[in-house]
């Protein structure tokens, strides 16, 4: 809204500029319209300057922060209010509901979203043995620490120590491993640096290593070859980005996923413009404190990693948290439920080696078949305590004590006198097996 004020710019004919350009294209029949796709690009970016104002801004940077030595000026318009996408659902729809595995912690999204709950509830997740280990992983073998805050991340015994552990976790856990580093500029300095260390030799011994790059073809290339290779069971490694393409979307169900390596917190780039832009505006309009939404923000990509391995009942995963600030109780606390319940005072303030002595306890106990009571979430007794399995229970006790039969006092058909209440009993464990399942 400056920028029109400042150059005098009606906004009302710039709103139509996408779709008069894309009109003018169909009269003058251009079937080919790749070339004017940049100027399309404009005419879209002009249509949106038009149309949205508040919550909007406008940042020009001189270069692109991928390429900082490149000059090639980036003119951006940037969105930081959330609503604005929710507030069409919230306007057509009378009752909404919001669900996902990450929501934590959730006090911080009406705020983000600009709504007022209802209701809230959160709802811890029944598995029939604990099939998640996380482990807070904060020094090394050698008691050095762990941790990718830009002091440290560079030291030769952070980027060692992260080398070793990947290299314990590649040659103890089985099938598919999953690492997931701060940044690609991160990603890449360290694998250089692994590269001339030799410890990128040293895990190809145990399986073979992918990484994701920019490219989309070439990582989507990447992730066939990688479940080949844990189909085969030479197992693998692939080498990711917190906020990529795979750590967003791609599942490593079953055995392409046994554990996953967080190497670090995957805070945002604290200096970019943008994000100084959100800051700013969700200071000033939501009242969200600076470091409270960055820790929100990393603490939940990380839930996001975390949460590739475990994609069913039936699978299994280890998840190692390797950086000392996991260890802080207010970072803990911000992930999500089905994490914190697996998180034990045995599973904070590891080094590397008690760390990959845990996790051989846990595939060991991973290995054995699960008994009859492992096999259902909730056993027979505890149903009986809940409130809602007592109510649908006494429904099917009436039930068939109002049969008609019943109520003359005749037996049922070829059954013996003692049936309808064995009946009722065999039905009320069929009702808790479907309930527990």
């Amino acid at each position: 809204s400056q920028l029109l004020h400042e150059e005098d710019i009606e906004p009302k004919p710039l709103k139509f500029v996408a779709e008069r350009l894309r009109s003018l294209l169909r009269t003058l029949q251009v079937t080919d319209v790749s070339d004017f796709n940049p100027l399309l690009l404009v005419g879209d970016f002009a249509t949106l300057l038009a149309t949205y104002r508040q919550g909007f801004c406008i940042i020009i940077e001189p270069y692109d922060e991928r390429s900082p030595a490149l000059p090639d000026p980036l003119f951006q318009f940037c969105c930081n209010d959330a609503s604005i996408a929710m507030k069409p659902v919230f306007e057509r729809f009378q009752s909404v509901v919001i669900t996902s595995g990450t929501l934590s912690p959730i006090d911080m999204y009406p705020k983000i979203l600009g709504f007022e709950p209802r209701a809230v509830h959160s709802f811890a997740m029944s598995f029939s043995r604990d099939i998640i280990l996380p482990l807070v992983v904060t020094r090394g073998a050698d008691q050095a620490p762990l941790s990718s805050k830009f002091d440290l991340r560079s030291e030769p015994t952070t980027v060692r120590n992260y080398g070793k552990l990947l290299l314990d976790i590649a040659a103890t856990v089985p099938d598919g491993v999953v690492a997931f580093f701060t940044s690609y500029s991160y990603m890449q300095q360290v694998v250089r640096e692994w590269h001339a260390l030799g410890i990128l030799k040293r895990v190809l011994e145990h399986k073979l290593v992918f990484i994701e790059t920019t490219d989309v073809l070439e990582t989507t290339m990447a992730l066939e070859n990688f479940k080949r290779a844990c189909d085969c069971g030479r197992g693998a490694v692939f080498l990711s980005i917190a906020r990529g393409k795979v750590a967003e979307g791609v599942d490593f169900d079953r055995h392409y996923g046994r554990a996953v390596l967080l190497l670090g917190v995957p805070f945002q780039y604290t200096l970019g413009r943008v994000l100084r832009a959100r800051l700013e505006f969700l200071r000033d309009t939501c009242a969200i404190d600076e470091a409270d939404f960055l820790t929100f923000d990393a603490i939940r990509q990380a839930a996001q990693c975390a949460g590739r391995v475990i994609r069913g009942k039936t699978d299994y995963g280890i998840v190692v948290f390797a950086d000392k600030r996991y260890n802080r109780a207010d970072k803990r606390e911000k992930l999500p439920g089905w994490i914190r319940q697996f998180i034990t005072d045995g599973s904070l303030n590891l080094s590397s080696d008690l760390a990959m002595h845990r996790a051989r306890q846990f595939l060991r106990k991973m290995a054995q078949p699960a008994t009859t009571a492992e096999t259902v979430s909730l056993d027979f007794e505890q149903l009986r305590r809940s409130n809602a399995y007592v109510a649908s229970a006494a429904t099917a006790t009436a039930a068939i004590t109002s049969h008609p039969l019943q109520a003359t006092g005749q037996q049922l058909p070829d059954q013996p006198a003692d049936q309808p209440e064995r009946f009722a009993v065999e039905m009320d464990e069929a009702e808790a097996m479907e309930i527990a399942v």
